[in-house]
C-alpha cells in the first residue's frame, strides 16, 4: 500500500511495546528503538514503521517525504491527569507555600480549591473556552496529543456543567484530544461545609445521572483525603457511578493515606491518582488489582514538598504507572508535559524507556485509547511527537528546555517550530 507521507532517517524512534494490557513493572524497561528509522503514514494512521530504506511500495508518486536526520520520534505524548478547565488563578496563595503553610491547611481556610470554585462560578463559558484553549496549546507545543481533562471547580450542577461542555467543544475544536472526567467530588462546597454526605447523594443521585445522560464524561473522580472524602464515602460514590456505567478514577493517598488505594483495588478503577504516600502493602494491592498509578510529580515539586510517589518500588512490585501533569491552578500550574517527564528521571529514578512508556502506552491505557493511540501498531492514529535531540535519553538530559520540533495529530502536521499550524 501506497503512502500519503513518509518520515524518513529518524535518529532514533521510540516505539513501546503494546502487549494487550498496560505495561506491568519490568515490562515498562523494554520498547523498540529504531535507528534510521522511518515512519509511513497512510489516511492519518501509521501504515508501517521501520529502518534504513522505506519498502519501495510505500512510495508513489504523491507521497510527501520529509527527513529528520537529527531527530527522534516517540508517539504523541498523552497528559492523563489534568484540571484544564478553571476561572482565575492562585499566585496570591503562593507565599502562604513559601512560608510552609501546608496545602490542607489552605484548603480548610477557604482558599485552595475553594479560591478556584468562587473563580470558576462567575466565569461564563467564553471565558473558560478562551482559557482552556491557551492551555491546550502550550501543552500541544510541548509534544501533546492527547489530554484527560476534569471538571471540579464548579461543584455545583451549572458551574460542572459548564466546565464539561468546555472540554466537548475544545475536543471538536482543537487538534488535541480530550477525554472528560466529572469531578464534582473534588472539594466539599462552602455551602455543604459539615454536611458531606448530603454533597455526595445530590452529586450520586442527581448530577451523576445528568452527566451520564448528556454524554458529558466517560470518567468519574473523586478526592479520597483527610479533611475531604473519607474511604467510605468515596467507595459509595464511584460504586454508584460504576453502577451508571462510568469507568472510574479516584485522587488517593496524596497527603495520608487513609483507605484510598483499598477503594481502588476493590472497585478495579482504571487508574489511582497522586500515590505519593502510598504503602508497601497499598502497592501490592493496586498491583493484584492491575489499577495503574498515575504519578504526578511536578504537583510534589510545586507544593515543595521531599515525598515522591515511589515509582521505582512500584515498578519493581509490579504495577504499571503513567506520568502526568496535575495541571490545574493551585498544587500544579503547569502544562509542560517534558518538565514531568525529566522529574519522572531526575527525582523518580525512572529510566528514559520507562518514562516514555509511562507517557505514550500506559497513557493510553489511562485513558481507554489503547486501541487507536500510544504506539506505533499499524492502523492505530499517526500522532507523532518529534524531538531535536539525537537519541531518546537527550531530552531528559538537557532539561527545562522544550525540545518539540514537530507535532502531527492523526497524520497532519500541527506544530512546526515553536508554531501552531493551523
Amino acid at each position: 500500500m501506497v503512502a500519503d507521507t513518509l518520515l524518513v532517517h529518524f535518529n532514533q524512534i521510540f516505539s513501546p511495546n503494546d502487549l494487550g494490557h498496560p505495561l506491568f513493572g519490568q515490562e515498562m524497561k523494554s520498547a523498540q528503538i529504531i535507528e534510521d528509522g522511518y515512519i509511513a503514514i497512510k489516511d492519518g494512521k501509521i501504515l508501517a514503521i521501520g529502518s534504513g530504506q522505506p519498502d519501495s511500495q510505500l512510495i508513489g508518486p504523491a507521497t510527501g517525504i520529509r527527513s529528520f536526520e537529527g531527530k527522534i520520534a516517540t508517539p504523541g505524548i498523552i497528559d492523563c491527569h489534568t484540571h484544564l478547565v478553571y476561572g482565575g488563578s492562585r499566585e496570591h496563595e503562593f507565599s502562604q507555600k513559601l512560608n510552609g503553610v501546608p496545602y490542607l491547611d489552605i484548603l480548610a481556610q477557604g482558599g485552595g480549591i475553594l479560591n478556584t470554585v468562587r473563580a470558576t462560578r462567575q466565569a461564563d463559558f467564553d471565558t473558560l473556552y478562551d482559557k482552556s484553549k491557551k492551555l491546550l496549546d502550550y501543552m500541544l507545543l510541548h509534544g501533546v496529543t492527547t489530554v484527560e481533562a476534569k471538571s471540579g471547580y464548579g461543584l455545583n450542577w451549572n458551574t460542572e456543567s459548564r466546565q464539561l461542555e468546555v472540554v466537548k467543544a475544545l475536543n471538536t475544536d482543537h487538534p488535541i484530544d480530550l477525554i472528560s472526567t466529572f469531578m464534582a467530588a473534588h472539594a466539599i462546597p462552602e455551602e455543604y461545609k459539615g454536611r458531606s454526605k448530603d454533597y455526595l447523594d445530590l452529586i450520586a443521585q442527581d448530577m451523576l445521572p445528568m452527566v451520564k445522560q448528556e454524554k458529558l464524561a466517560e470518567f468519574c473522580d473523586i478526592f479520597c483525603e483527610k479533611g475531604v472524602f473519607s474511604a467510605e464515602e468515596s467507595r459509595y460514590l464511584l460504586q454508584t457511578a460504576k453502577e451508571l456505567g462510568f469507568k472510574l478514577r479516584i485522587h488517593a493517598d496524596e497527603i495520608e493515606s487513609i483507605g484510598g488505594v483499598d477503594v481502588a483495588a476493590e472497585l478495579n478503577t482504571t487508574s489511582a491518582e497522586h500515590l505519593m504516600m502510598a504503602t508497601d502493602q497499598g502497592i501490592q494491592k493496586l498491583s493484584q488489582a492491575h489499577v495503574i498509578g498515575n504519578l504526578l510529580p511536578a504537583t510534589t515539586f510545586s507544593l515543595m514538598e521531599d515525598t515522591y510517589a515511589p515509582a521505582r518500588k512500584m515498578i519493581d512490585q509490579g504495577m504499571a504507572i503513567t506520568l502526568s501533569t496535575d495541571s490545574n491552578p493551585g498544587s500544579c500550574p503547569t502544562a509542560n508535559m517534558q518538565f514531568v517527564m525529566q522529574l519522572g528521571c531526575f527525582m523518580m529514578k525512572l529510566t528514559p524507556i520507562e518514562v516514555l512508556n509511562a507517557v505514550t502506552i500506559n497513557a493510553a491505557y489511562s485513558v481507554n485509547r489503547q486501541d487507536t493511540i500510544g504506539n506505533f501498531d499499524k492502523g492505530k492514529e499517526a500522532d507523532i511527537s518529534i524531538f531535536d535531540a539525537k537519541n531518546i535519553d537527550y531530552p531528559f538530559y538537557f532539561f527545562a528546555t522544550n525540545l518539540i520540533d514537530q507535532v502531527y495529530k492523526s497524520g497532519k502536521l500541527v506544530v512546526d517550530k515553536g508554531r501552531i499550524i493551523s
